[in-house]
């Protein structure tokens, strides 16, 4: 057929559910193996003095494994660049180092991760960095709370762990840029296929890898994802000074596991929205804890900046701390763990678990307060086994 002289469309940017198949996930060229190689490896021989392959020198510094995960999660987040660490605190611990001075003050959700605070109030504080925390959906308590020159970091988690509150990431951004702070959402409960902070205005999206990306609890890992060229220099030189990368074994599960990052959230979307609707009304429960109801606070919100409601639910049980702990014990299914995102269901006690570090501070979580990651089992199963654990009236 004779060439046609009209102009080659251009590339069409991938849709999400293809790019977390295909970005950064080249064939081998060697042997045409359709999945890329784990390279594990420490070291990498060079072409003479200097002379790297591909710029690969040793694997804290950069590994093809690795940079195939990086690759990834930038095009998931629809960012420029991407950073993967041994666990999201160590993620954290990166960006905190790389933004802040000794007399920098951080401003944090009442009710963001326990390891979070710990790490900035606690260890961070070690340094002269001060922090206040803040009821992020208040926007005016916000504005208060950044003090214009002074807060280097505005950091919020939403959906928030536990208490599942939705914060106006747009809204937020618009505050934190004008007192001159960096906005940074931790976008674990949410996932990259069900919101997209840095689209709404947001600087930084941080996140625990372990949690829905890698989705099969069996790997550790962090995520640092951004926009700024001269930030990202200074978390890529955290990364390898500090040396809290993720191996390449953990890089590959990672990637193995987000290539059904789209199937699997919406999967547990919808087993979550069906035991939240399931369970209002009980007379054992005095609270649901779930964007997807139209009952929650930071319903209308949600639904505006993000694609699904999610897989994680809260309840507060009308009896008090006994009841809720009884509860989170008598469950078979929802099996009694920490961390969350997998593809197994899990019952939590925050109080004593995930954010025994903030018990006895204004952080504190309620005691009669448990937290279910929702898997992707039978929604049916799952739901009769919490009926089996709640008490019948």
């Amino acid at each position: 057929m004779p060439q046609s002289d009209a102009p080659t469309p251009a590339a069409q940017p991938q849709r999400f559910e293809t790019a977390a198949i295909h970005a950064g996930q080249e064939f081998d060229p060697t042997t045409g193996a359709i999945i890329p190689p784990i390279y594990q490896t420490s070291t990498f021989v060079q072409d003479g003095i200097g002379g790297f392959r591909n710029g690969y020198e040793y694997t804290r510094g950069g590994n093809p494994t690795r940079t195939s995960l990086e690759t990834l999660l930038a095009a998931l987040e629809g960012a420029a660049h991407g950073y993967s660490f041994s666990s999201g605190l160590a993620a954290e611990d990166a960006l905190l180092r790389a933004v802040l001075e000794p007399g920098d003050h951080v401003v944090l959700g009442n009710d963001v991760y326990g390891g979070t605070h710990r790490l900035i109030n606690t260890i961070h504080s070690k340094s002269g960095i001060t922090n206040d925390t803040v009821e992020m959906m208040d926007l005016d308590a916000v504005r208060v709370a950044v003090a214009a020159g002074n807060t280097k970091i505005l950091w919020l988690e939403t959906p928030s762990n536990p208490l599942m509150k939705i914060s106006d990431i747009a809204a937020l951004a618009e505050i934190g840029h004008a007192a001159g702070a960096l906005v940074v959402v931790d976008n674990t409960f949410a996932s990259p296929y069900l919101q997209q902070p840095l689209a709404l205005g947001a600087d930084v999206v941080v996140h625990s890898t372990t949690k829905y990306l890698g989705g099969h609890s069996d790997v550790l890992g962090g995520a640092i994802v951004l926009n700024d060229e001269e930030l990202a220099a200074k978390v890529g030189f955290q990364q390898f000074a500090a040396g809290a990368v993720s191996g390449p074994m953990d890089a590959w599960l990672t990637v193995r596991g987000i290539k059904t990052l789209a199937v699997r959230m919406d999967r547990h979307s919808a087993n979550a929205q069906a035991i939240a609707e399931h369970l209002v009304g009980h007379p054992a429960i005095e609270r649901i804890f779930y964007p997807g109801l139209e009952s929650h606070p930071g319903h209308a919100l949600a639904a505006t900046q993000m694609s699904g409601f999610g897989g994680m639910l809260s309840l507060s049980f009308v009896a008090g701390p006994a009841a809720a702990r009884t509860f989170a014990e008598s469950t078979t299914l929802f099996q009694l763990a920490e961390s969350l995102g997998g593809v197994e269901s899990l019952v939590g006690y925050p109080t004593e678990m995930t954010h025994a570090s903030v018990r006895g501070t204004k952080l504190e979580v309620p005691e009669n307060l448990i937290r279910l990651s929702v898997g992707i089992e039978n929604v049916n199963d799952l739901i009769a086994d919490l009926d089996q654990a709640l008490p019948s009236s």
